[in-house]
């Protein structure tokens, strides 16, 4: 169910007490550790960190009128999902994150294209997750984002 929630303080609000200092734990390691530019937002009905129009004004091609996204977390149905557009878009990054996973756990993650579900909160890998979050600025994202989704492959960020 995704939420109507306008604000994070409004969607934290929302999670279910079982869980919710899981997220709050996730969302405060993903604002410490995602590089400089990204933004905290309410989009889709989770928290979500983006590209704002002030950088790259040309917005998500799907919705310009949106900022380009890039993590997205929520409490869904059954546990805590994270987004993570970086390992849909390169694969060296989903590799690199599969390598290190297999490092701490011995099951296989419980992974989508861009998803990693965690049925339950104790699963959360927080230091991988970190680490994640380092690995691709800004600009990284905007050149990826423009090499593997963007059909128009004229269209840069310094239009507009």
């Amino acid at each position: 169910m995704q939420s109507k929630a306008k604000t994070v303080s409004d969607y934290l609000k929302e999670i279910p007490e079982e869980r919710l200092s899981a997220i709050e734990k996730l969302r405060n390691l993903i604002r410490r550790h995602l590089p400089e530019g990204y933004e905290e937002v309410m989009n889709y009905g989770m928290i979500g960190y983006v590209v704002p129009h002030q950088i790259y004004p040309a917005g998500y091609h799907c919705a310009p009128d949106q900022p380009l996204p890039f993590i997205n977390m929520a409490s869904q149905k059954n546990g805590i999902v994270l987004y993570h557009m970086g390992l849909y878009a390169d694969q060296d990054l989903m590799s690199w994150f599969l390598k290190e996973y297999k490092q701490i756990s011995d099951k296989k993650p419980d992974m989508g294209k861009s998803c990693i579900r965690f049925s339950k909160p104790d699963q959360i890998p927080f230091d991988l997750i970190a680490k994640l979050c380092e690995q691709v600025t800004v600009a990284d994202w905007i050149a990826l984002y423009e090499k593997s989704f963007v059909k128009n492959k004229n269209r840069r960020s310094s239009e507009k």
